[in-house]
């Protein structure tokens, strides 16, 4: 087994010492040596060991410290499992190169010395802080962050917040006695099996990580160590406690990301140009609708007219009501020419709200003035505002009954025409043009493809405004109906459900969230299929991009300009955006 002592540090038949176990360490911190000149001094050593009774084991990741991870409102499904694997980026991907981890917050410079204040579990700091001061407690750091990329800032993250740990293990290239690591769980294995033979006398083990998937392994893995001292002991069972810790999902603040993504995209290229194997990459834009996009102030507004069952769990449910569809896919130039194009405003009322099959909650709008001209491939302007598990948006199309709302329900809205935008990386694909590059796989750019727009893009409705009471529109409907939805396929498993809550402007942060692709994770296969409708995810609630189609360096610029916009206005008021100000999105104006 991996953590057998015959390959776990002491191969060549050395024995156990702590200057052996110190060579694992980054911390710099004396332990007793087994270099000694004397008897006296060697007992004052053995002494010095058997006085360590408890083992404290902390991770890193999600465990003590709330490390970003790759944002789903950002990314698409395939790219989250891309950016996580080390092999597909030719310098490593996510948790394999330290300007993700330094990019957090505000950055090094800024965040080290207050601390990374606001990252970190502080209940795990607490327990760290208490195994300090527990003289026969040995306190240790055991990640599987690459020791080469990480060990300065982890360093230095640690150290700003005044923890002191007698040990820091990162994961080597090869330990000390050149054992090679098929895993992270491997290695974390091999080194406290090197470290509970090291403490002979250590009579507990209490590890604290927040993968349940190492949980379980570490778990098996003392079951199995203890097993084995019963049969053929070097140093007797000893009481091994895992702590599962409930990690805290966070993200980078999106135009960070974006930008450090595509540095190591940028890094991976000029690889591939000085004759590396592999393929040039490119980060390229998945637009899933265009619409009359509301703003989320609007849309609690708007939820309040679906009138679910009292009974109905919101686990069932899905809460949109977040624009008002125009088409379910990139808008060719013939649309957005009669839409009034990319960021133009239309103000709608609300005059009808109607349940089609138990399944969908919408209303219908007018345009205010009901002049005002507009375009959707539904038969009338609809918002869905709500979707149990299974349902298609599309099917509010089918709706044939609305019911008119009373006065004070008439809500009047603004909204903003723009797109639900996602990005992908993908290989470089020089006979692709700008619309070909906004889908993501070939059958859909043949399928949409601008030769043939011509004849679907006036299929839909236009109009001058519906009655009162939420009739069909006043316009004309025209041949072909309203086309069909599109999603990416569902986002690599989710633990414990979506983020819950906004985090600060330094980055979004919530409990539960995605489970993440960590180094352990390397060698297993990545889900590279294309993505495929997902209802879940085709009205996902991310601010728009309301630009025209932009190759990824000007989507990088002009997020890079929006922002600073928006830090300008969050300064000149005042606020505190630092900590608590807006969700940590992209916000456009």
């Amino acid at each position: 087994m991996a953590g057998h002592s015959g390959s776990n540090g002491s191969s060549n038949g050395l024995p156990f010492t702590v200057t052996a176990l110190n060579r694992w360490s980054i911390a710099n911190k004396q332990l007793p040596r087994k270099s000694c000149t004397s008897i006296c001094e060697r007992e004052l050593i053995n002494t010095a060991v058997d006085k360590v009774k408890v083992l404290h084991v902390y991770d890193f990741d999600n465990t003590l410290f709330n490390s970003p991870l790759p944002n789903p409102k950002l990314w698409n499904g395939p790219t989250i499992g891309f950016l996580q694997s080390q092999d597909t980026l030719i310098k490593g991907g996510w948790w394999h190169d330290s300007r993700i981890l330094a990019a957090t917050g505000e950055g090094v410079e800024r965040e080290e010395p207050r601390a990374w204040e606001g990252w970190w579990n502080e209940r795990i700091v607490e327990l760290i802080q208490l195994s300090m001061k527990q003289k026969d407690a040995l306190t240790v750091l055991l990640t599987g962050r690459g020791e080469a990329n990480f060990a300065e800032l982890l360093r230095k993250m640690v150290a700003s917040k005044g923890l002191d740990f007698d040990l820091i293990i990162l994961k080597p290239a090869a330990g000390p006695n050149n054992q090679r690591f098929s895993s992270t769980i491997h290695f974390k294995q091999v080194f406290l099996e090197t470290m509970v033979e090291t403490y002979k006398g250590a009579e507990e083990i209490k590890v604290y990580e927040d993968r349940q998937k190492h949980v379980k392994g570490f778990r098996d893995y003392f079951m199995d160590y203890n097993r084995r001292q019963n049969v053929t002991p070097t140093r007797g069972p000893i009481t091994a406690e895992v702590v599962q810790v409930a990690d805290g999902v966070t993200q980078l603040d999106p135009v960070k990301e974006t930008v450090e993504v595509q540095r190591l995209i940028n890094d991976h290229n000029l690889a591939i140009s000085q004759g590396a194997r592999g393929r040039r990459l490119q980060i390229k834009k998945t637009v899933y609708y265009t619409g009359y996009l509301i703003s989320n102030t609007d849309t609690q507004r708007l939820l309040s007219l679906a009138n679910l069952p009292p009974t109905m769990p919101d686990t069932e449910m899905k809460f949109l009501a977040n624009n008002v569809l125009i088409t379910p896919r990139p808008a060719p130039g013939s649309i957005l020419d009669k839409v009034g194009g990319m960021g133009s405003k239309v103000t709608w009322e609300v005059t009808g709200t109607a349940v089609f099959e138990n399944k969908i909650w919408a209303a219908c709008v007018q345009p205010v003035p009901i002049t005002k001209k507009y375009y959707t491939e539904n038969p009338v302007p609809i918002v869905v505002l709500a979707l149990r598990k299974g349902a298609k948006p599309i099917d509010a199309g089918k709706i044939q009954n609305w019911q008119p709302v009373p006065p004070e329900k008439q809500y009047v809205f603004e909204s903003t025409v723009g797109e639900k935008v996602l990005l992908r990386i993908e290989d470089e694909d020089p006979r692709e043009n700008e619309y070909e590059s906004l889908f993501p796989n070939k059958a859909f750019k043949r399928k949409h493809a601008p030769d043939d727009e011509s004849s679907r893009r006036e299929s839909g409705s236009y109009g001058n405004g519906s009655g009162s009471g939420g009739g069909r529109g006043g316009g004309y409907q025209q041949r072909g109906g309203r086309g069909n939805y599109r999603g990416n396929g569902s986002q690599r498993g989710y633990r414990g459900g979506g983020n819950r809550g906004n985090g600060g402007g330094r980055g979004g942060r919530g409990r539960g969230g995605q489970h993440y692709r960590s180094l352990d994770d390397v060698g297993e296969k990545s889900n590279n299929t294309p993505p495929t409708y997902n209802a879940a995810v085709a009205y996902e609630d991310f601010p728009p991009l309301q630009k025209q189609y932009q190759t990824p360096q000007q989507l990088v610029q002009q997020q890079f300009e929006q922002y600073q916009q928006y830090q300008q206005q969050i300064q000149a008021k005042g606020g505190n955006a630092g900590k608590q100000g807006g969700t940590g999105e992209l916000q456009y104006f």
